[in-house]
């Protein structure tokens, strides 16, 4: 079942040491991971809680847009249309920091600043069958 409109639905760990933090919340929170590629080759860990996808831990280690950003969690909202989120953002006098995309077998993504200058994520889930 999709995450309702309007709902927290993913928060990723952006830090520059990956394995403390995946130690750290092994210990913490019980977690365990799965490794998948993303598009540059680094590894993004899924955290699995009791075999459930719950947050995502990606190092940021290197990468010029992330360069004077402290680490820190990153959270999504779940839309029903993330390309007209997007839109009234931009309507609302928020900013698009990187445009609508898709993410195979996770959905479309837009990195988005809501007025008030906080950064956000907002995601259309792809149909899960």
């Amino acid at each position: 079942m999709p995450t309702p409109h309007g709902a927290v639905c993913w928060s990723e760990l952006m830090t520059r040491d990956a394995e403390a933090a995946k130690t750290y919340y092994a210990k913490i929170c019980g977690w365990s991971y799965d490794a998948m590629k993303m598009d540059g080759g680094q590894d993004y860990y899924v955290a699995m809680s009791a075999g459930i996808p719950v947050a995502g831990i990606m190092d940021m280690s290197g990468m010029a847009v992330f360069e004077e950003l402290p680490p820190h969690w990153f959270t999504y909202f779940a839309v029903d249309d993330v390309d007209a989120a997007a839109r009234q953002t931009k309507e609302q006098g928020g900013e698009v920091v990187r445009p609508p995309f898709d993410v195979p077998g996770i959905g479309r993504i837009a990195i988005l600043k809501d007025s008030s200058g906080a950064a956000m994520g907002m995601i259309t889930e792809a149909e899960q069958a």
